[in-house]
């Protein structure tokens, strides 16, 4: 029988021998494997975790002690060990397991926000409610992959440093990215005593007689806790985290189940706060993600497990923008390229391949990546910063005070706008062009096509004097829509029939806009599709083209407070159009994981359910209870405007 079939919670984990345990790690990195293959996912951080995830679930109490995770995707062995092995296989399929902890799987998920370097912020304010309420409870903050990286987490580390009671232990998931390892017997010593509750109690003790010694005593407990402190900042990297207050335990193997678990146990019984160091391997026990070079298997797409061989995809709309931002490098110098720890997921690669010197990496920092592009902008460069869309959220500030407000020529590239699907409620770029509308003199593109994404892109670096913003979604990119006639800075995709409605298909939705045109000219419509390029500001010509119509119709991947079609509507009305406006977009709600098209289907985002909203609206104009009601001609004829 296998092992993982016994584990129904974490405290069957205490029930195992250590041969049990061994295999259970085994048992558990070959489902990783398994499952991640056809499903995809986050699997490098997880087999790196296997030994580490185990030692914490047998060293603490889950659910009574709370284990909030960093980079939530990271948290697969979490899910196996507390009960959701059998339904393992649903990982990031519609109605299945998410691929972050989800307090609605299981009552040892509390974070769901997989947004990096939040978790000790979350653990420090847990940590002290249970200290309020005099609650015997630990919480233990697992964080790495790199998000020590990013600023809050070092927020964070500067206020749980003056919590002396709070019962919090910081696990640092140090898989390369962060730190040097350092290992050695006499490490493993100092640890053992810096972590004993009689060892401050002795140490304060020494300080006082010392002190109390005429002339000497102060000279002479300086000169100790010098050689002391020397003495373990040779054995291991902890100056800085003690400099701050903090209890050092480490550096562990974080492969090591038993040494994990004795560090752990040394670090639970302090009471105070403490940080275990653990080395880890991205993608330790699976040979094709070790040796993976780019990013040890981090998020792979399906591939053979027994080769590790990704299956061949088409180039999606990242690959394209990766190649065009490697021709404007070539003809702009003054053009760099900023990346917050995503230089491939974003398609930064080959540009730093090219200029290497021109490309920043600045680790999971978007605030700080934000306002070091308005100095680069200040210094007389043109900085481009790609990020997923989602993430940018975290950079508003920096977009308004830092860049908007000193009016920096700094372009944002925003991958995975819109609906992204199989990632779930926090990987959805569905608030950027509600943020973004309130930014003064942003100006932000939306392309339907590769060949409009490319032409925006090199409109956009050609503003010097504000900022700009490309988005685009996720996955591949449809075949190019042509235009067949421009107005203002609109592209007029479809123009068939009288002037009864016009479809303002955002970027990505053109297809759907002009899908909707198709069905609704079948019922005798007469319809207009412009996708107007740049969203923001609002074309004046499209003000005029609503006040043509008898019906305007936005559709946009974004939500619809503050969106697109929303400050349409209030651009019409300021310029006193009357002509009725239906804005389409995703609701003001946390979508559940599923593709992106089951999404869309749910959220009503497809060509036929816009097309029937349409002929609804069309029938109420004409005073007739709906479309079935008669012919739509007879109801676009009725009031004698055709």
């Amino acid at each position: 029988m296998p092992v993982l079939d016994k584990i129904s919670s974490p405290r069957d984990l205490r029930a195992l021998s250590e041969d049990e345990l061994t295999q259970l790690a085994a048992e558990i990195r070959d489902l990783l494997i398994r499952t991640v293959a056809t499903n995809t996912g986050h699997l490098g951080p997880n087999l790196g975790v296997v030994e580490l995830t185990l030692a914490v679930h047998r060293v603490f109490d889950s659910p009574r002690d709370k284990v909030v995770f960093d980079t939530g995707h990271q948290s697969y062995v979490h899910k196996l060990v507390t009960g959701r092995a059998a339904s393992f296989d649903t990982l990031r399929r519609e109605g299945g397991l998410s691929g972050y902890p989800s307090q609605a799987e299981s009552e040892h998920d509390l974070v769901e926000n997989s947004h990096a370097s939040t978790a000790l912020s979350y653990a420090d304010g847990l940590a002290k409610a249970y200290a309020v309420r005099g609650e015997d409870r630990h919480v233990v903050a697992v964080i790495g992959d790199g998000a020590l990286t990013g600023g809050m987490a070092w927020e964070a580390l500067n206020n749980i440093a003056i919590q002396h009671g709070s019962r919090l232990v910081i696990v640092v998931n140090d898989n390369g990215r962060s730190y040097t390892p350092t290992i050695g017997g006499l490490a493993n010593a100092l640890t053992s005593l810096r972590t004993n509750p009689r060892y401050e109690t002795l140490l304060e003790q020494v300080k006082k007689r010392l002190n109390a010694v005429p002339g000497v005593g102060p000279a002479a407990y300086d000169a100790l806790h010098a050689m002391k402190k020397g003495l373990k900042d040779a054995l291991a990297p902890q100056g800085l985290f003690e400099d701050l207050g903090l209890k050092y335990v480490g550096p562990v193997d974080g492969h090591d189940r038993a040494a994990m678990e004795h560090a752990l146990s040394q670090a639970k019984r302090f009471g105070g706060p403490v940080i275990v160091h653990a080395i880890t391997r991205k993608g330790f026990g699976y040979d094709p993600a070790e040796r993976h070079e780019a990013d040890q298997f981090h998020a792979p797409g399906p591939f053979d497990v027994q080769t590790g061989t990704e299956k061949p995809k088409g180039p999606i709309w990242t690959d394209h923008f990766a190649e065009h931002i490697v021709r404007i490098g070539e003809r702009r110098p003054d053009v760099v390229a900023i990346t917050a720890a995503m230089m491939h997921p974003v398609g930064l690669d080959r540009f730093q391949a090219r200029f290497p010197e021109r490309t920043f990496d600045v680790g999971i920092a978007e605030q700080h990546a934000a306002t070091s592009a308005a100095g680069l902008a200040m210094g007389g460069l043109h900085p481009v910063f790609a990020v997923y869309a989602t993430f940018l959220n975290r950079a508003f500030d920096q977009v308004l005070m830092d860049v908007a407000l000193h009016r920096c020529g700094v372009t944002f590239v925003l991958d995975r706008s819109g609906v992204t699907g199989d990632d779930g409620a926090s990987h959805n770029g569905m608030w950027d062009m509600s943020l973004l509308q309130l930014v003064p003199g942003l100006r932000m593109a939306a392309p339907r096509d590769v060949t409009r994404m490319q032409e925006l892109l090199d409109e956009a670096v050609e503003v010097a004097d504000a900022p700009t913003v490309v988005r685009f979604p996720k996955g591949p990119p449809p075949e190019d829509i042509e235009a067949i006639d421009r107005v203002g800075g609109c592209d007029v995709l479809v123009r068939e029939g009288a002037r009864d409605v016009l479809v303002v298909a955002v970027g990505s939705m053109a297809g759907v806009g002009v899908d909707v045109a198709s069905r609704l000219t079948a019922q005798g419509v007469g319809v207009t599709v412009v996708d107007p390029r740049w969203v923001k500001p609002v074309d004046p010509a499209l003000v005029e083209l609503a006040r043509h119509h008898r019906l305007v119709v936005t559709i946009e991947d974004n939500g619809r407070v503050g969106g697109v079609g929303a400050v349409l509507l209030q651009t019409l009305a300021d310029a006193k159009v009357s002509t009725p406006v239906r804005v389409h977009g995703i609701p003001q709600e946390f979508l559940e994981h599923a593709k992106r098209g089951a999404i869309l289907e749910q959220i009503g985002l497809t060509a036929s359910a816009i097309a029937l909203d349409v002929l609804h609206e069309v029938a109420g104009e004409a005073g007739l209870d709906g479309p079935d009601a008669a012919d739509p001609r007879t109801l676009l004829d009725a009031d004698g405007t055709r």
